[in-house]
């Protein structure tokens, strides 16, 4: 099943809801940076996030969540779109954790339970738009829940969930979010409440082989579900070689000339994806010169 994600309303659009399959999306973050078990669960759940926030911008617009927490995995930094491209990456890839006292993995444990939760939309307008909240139980999903209800004031409830096999590959990767727009009923919230409350696991679901409109239409139970919009989503970075000669360029004449000295070459590494770029002494020469120029 390819990964997408859909878009719809509920009781007669007093709620807005999200669903999303993106098993594919995280097991290629899984493999571009070799995460194991544990961070790949931490890793894989903000993906599926950002994908969600993502979704509800423009296309060229772009959303940044960053998860800076005391656990031993690291930060975790990831940039979404409009358009249902994601890209991200774990400052600790290799975190493998004891399961939890419920037997799941120990995502909390990995990002820790102190630090910050935070969101950059760049919305094209001349300056991104900010927000931040303390991380609340570094389970990831609970924190955008609590990021929107704070920062954005939309009462919300985000699932998020990522199943990883025996062999740290991605077996099933989703989530949901539900958010009530003004004028929604106390019965309402107290309806949807109770049904998330029993909500099987989204990946779990998945791995039944559950489509993203069955879990909502799982929700919602007997109310009408009218889905809006379908949507592809996918891994995909936007690195180049030139982009990372503009960063070469932008360091300066002088120290382009130190790594031509040094290494009679540079190689530079992509974070969020892993590709890697190799600049020759030649290369570095002519980058030399247009920095001189810029200068």
């Amino acid at each position: 099943m390819e990964d997408y994600l859909v878009k719809a309303m509920a009781y007669d659009g007093f709620v807005r809801a999200y669903a999303m399959n993106a098993t594919q999306t995280v097991d290629q973050a899984q493999r571009n940076h070799d995460t194991w078990n544990t961070s790949s669960a931490a890793l894989g759940r903000t993906l599926v996030g950002a994908l969600l926030l993502g979704s509800t911008v423009k296309g060229e617009d772009t959303i940044t969540v960053r998860v800076e927490g005391d656990g031993p995995a690291g930060a975790i930094i990831v940039t979404s779109d409009g358009s249902g491209s994601v890209k991200g990456y774990i400052q600790n890839p290799h975190v493998s954790l004891p399961l939890n006292e419920q037997g799941k993995l120990d995502v909390s444990g990995a990002v820790g339970t102190r630090g910050m939760f935070s969101v950059t939309k760049d919305l094209g307008l001349k300056e991104p738009f900010s927000g931040q909240t303390p991380i609340v139980s570094g389970e990831i999903g609970a924190d955008f829940t609590y990021y929107l209800a704070v920062s954005e004031q939309i009462p919300s409830s985000v699932g998020l969930s990522v199943l990883v096999d025996t062999d740290d590959s991605i077996k099933t990767a989703g989530g949901f979010m539900i958010q009530m727009m003004p004028g929604a009923s106390e019965e309402v919230v107290n309806a949807l409440e109770e049904r998330l409350q029993h909500l099987p696991n989204i990946s779990a679901m998945l791995d039944e082989g559950k489509a993203p409109e069955e879990i909502l239409d799982f929700i919602f139970a007997d109310e009408t579900v009218a889905i809006l919009d379908e949507m592809p989503v996918q891994f995909q970075c936007d690195c180049s070689k030139e982009r990372f000669a503009a960063g070469l360029i932008s360091l300066g004449a002088q120290e382009i000339q130190e790594m031509i000295e040094e290494d009679h070459g540079a190689e530079a590494v992509c974070s969020f994806c892993g590709n890697k770029y190799y600049f020759s002494e030649q290369d570095l020469v002519e980058l030399k010169k247009e920095a001189a120029e810029e200068s």
